[in-house]
């Protein structure tokens, strides 16, 4: 597993990082468009690709997509 893979880093620095509320990052994940692992405490636990996802997913919903066209789109369909 490489260090862009791995899972570690909570949703207060994702936040930070992308210039996202958390709150926005947790509609994506109800969306069914990101899947960040979780601790025993439940905590969420996002990679480095995960944030790289994030970014993506909000430009393409800024520019107009809908939720459902990216769930296809990521999906591959």
């Amino acid at each position: 597993m490489s260090i862009t893979t791995k899972k570690v880093i909570q949703i207060g620095v994702v936040s930070e990082l992308t210039g996202l509320t958390e709150r926005q990052i947790r509609y994506y994940e109800d969306r069914k468009l990101i899947f960040p692992d979780r601790s025993k405490g439940r905590v969420r636990k996002y990679s480095f690709e995960d944030i790289q996802k994030i970014m993506d997913i909000h430009t393409k919903l800024t520019d107009g997509y809908q939720t459902v066209e990216l769930k296809r789109m990521l999906a591959g369909t």
